[in-house]
């Protein structure tokens, strides 16, 4: 029976195995789940998906082989046991939606008029009483109104009232291409992680206290030992301003995130690129600025660093002495990076545009060069390559 189901994952790129259909399978027969289909539905998500970005992939695949209600007559019993679709239908209905269904003579009754009309129409119908279509009064269709009603297809507005609503999606956009919030973010920055154990002993050490209390003789010793806690130390400087402006929510998102998994985590800011001074408060960045310098010979090479920018500038700015268009650079904004990649072995640039962009600006090259085209797009999937190359 779920083959199909399996091959419709499989079609949608959800990376699902035999191994976890089998499972599937075998939590059926042990009636994990029985004669309700949300049940089944949650049921199957959690045994075929493992990763929440397919969750969205996984709801399109699992309506698109439940559509078996546009051909009732030939699939109902095939993809749905009687008694899930009549238990399901039921639980749907309120006690008003009840009484007003008695008007065809009940659920049997209202599956055979669906029955008979899906053979009687050979085309699409929109407005109406009677016919499979949208916008109307029919019990049949979708974007119309009738208490008594089975949704087919998903035209029109919803007006909550069909018995069953067989394409509710309830995620969307958890794709690797889609720029998320801080939430995804966090789990994209979470590849980027080397555990241990600093500072005060505070926890509770389970298995030292057992071994300290059988070494005593049964006395009860506890033995308590330093958290462990995240010791990736990061460098992150945005490009602010002009451009940048366009992008503010996201990056606002990325440095929430970063500020929430790093403990040491150090930020600054620059415009369009690096020049000989940064500065970490905007309001003040003529008066307090930091000597480049000074960052170089601060953090140590084993700072990850990450720069965000859309790389989009003159390509003067990058290349001339003086280029920058804010103040008189004594050196080429090359020079400044290039120091940076020969302190730093792990350096990546993150970009908010999407990569197809990329070509549009000369400068982009450039900036893909100077830093070995390690230069990730601001999504899931890019975070995830960029924590994926720091955490080698």
């Amino acid at each position: 029976m779920l083959l199909n189901l399996f091959n419709e994952m499989r079609a949608a790129k959800v990376p699902v195995s035999v191994r976890e259909l089998l499972d599937l399978l075998h939590a059926l027969e042990q009636r994990v789940v029985f004669a309700d289909m949300d049940e089944f539905y949650y049921l199957a998500r959690a045994i075929l998906v493992k990763d929440e970005r397919h969750f969205d992939k996984f709801d399109r695949a699992f309506s698109a082989y439940f559509q078996g209600l546009e051909h009732l007559d030939r699939h109902l019993e095939a993809l749905i046991p009687e008694e899930w679709l009549r238990k399901e239908f039921e639980r749907s209905l309120s006690d008003e939606e009840r009484a007003q269904i008695q008007s065809l003579g009940g659920l049997d009754k209202l599956i055979e008029a669906f029955k008979q009309r899906l053979e009687e129409q050979k085309g699409r119908h929109a407005g109406g009483n009677k016919w499979i279509g949208t916008g109307g009064t029919s019990p049949f269709g979708s974007g119309g109104y009738n208490p008594e009603g089975i949704r087919v297809g998903d035209a029109g507005k919803r007006q909550g009232k069909a018995a069953k609503v067989w394409d509710q999606r309830e995620y969307r956009n958890l794709d690797d291409q889609v720029e998320l919030g801080t939430r995804n973010i966090k789990l994209a920055l979470r590849r980027l992680r080397k555990f241990a154990r600093e500072g005060a002993a505070e926890e509770l050490d389970i298995d030292g206290t057992i071994d300290q209390t059988a070494r005593d003789a049964g006395l009860l010793n506890i033995q308590m030992r330093p958290e462990r806690r995240n010791t990736i130390k990061l460098l992150l400087l945005f490009d602010i301003g002009g451009s940048m402006d366009a992008h503010v929510r996201i990056c606002e998102e990325l440095f929430s995130a970063c500020k929430t998994e790093f403990k040491h985590l150090e930020y600054y800011y620059f415009h369009n690129f690096v020049y000989e001074s940064v500065w970490k408060n905007n309001l003040r960045r003529t008066s307090e600025r930091f000597s480049t310098f000074d960052l170089l010979h601060k953090y140590g090479d084993d700072y990850k660093v990450v720069f965000v920018g859309d790389a989009a500038m003159a390509p003067y700015e990058i290349t001339q002495p003086g280029g920058s268009v804010e103040h008189w650079n004594e050196e080429a904004g090359y020079v400044w990076m290039q120091r940076f990649t020969e302190k730093f072995r792990k350096l990546i640039w993150i970009n908010p545009y999407p990569k197809e962009t990329w070509n549009y600006t000369a400068s982009n090259q450039l900036v893909r060069e100077l830093v070995e085209e390690r230069m990730y797009p601001l999504t899931l999937q890019g975070l995830e390559d960029g924590m994926r190359f720091l955490s080698k």
